[in-house]
């Protein structure tokens, strides 16, 4: 398995939305779980309003069939409620696994 792209994407909750945007990412792993060709999923929260998903995959097909898929735009369909500002959603490259 060659783990070498992923996606990191930063969350602003709204103020007092931040333990409904945790449970709505809790909930995203069921989905993500569905995704074959996402490697690894992690939500994560840094702050009581900042939150994150962190994702990998073996292939850029892999990575666009997820960002074209169930989660972003489960994400989009809260996000007028649960967020602060525009999601920022980065690809990134790879460099090392363990």
């Amino acid at each position: 398995m060659a783990v070498d792209r992923g996606l990191l994407a930063t969350l602003k909750a709204k103020p007092g939305k931040g333990d409904e945007l945790g449970e709505f990412l809790r909930k995203g792993r069921e989905l993500a779980a569905q995704e074959g060709g996402t490697v690894t999923w992690y939500a994560f929260r840094l702050d009581d309003t900042t939150y994150g998903i962190f994702d990998t995959f073996e292939s850029e097909d892999a990575r666009q069939a997820h960002v074209n898929g169930q989660i972003p735009a489960a994400l989009q369909d809260v996000a007028s409620d649960l967020l602060a500002e525009d999601a920022v959603i980065s690809p990134i490259d790879v460099l090392a696994v363990k």
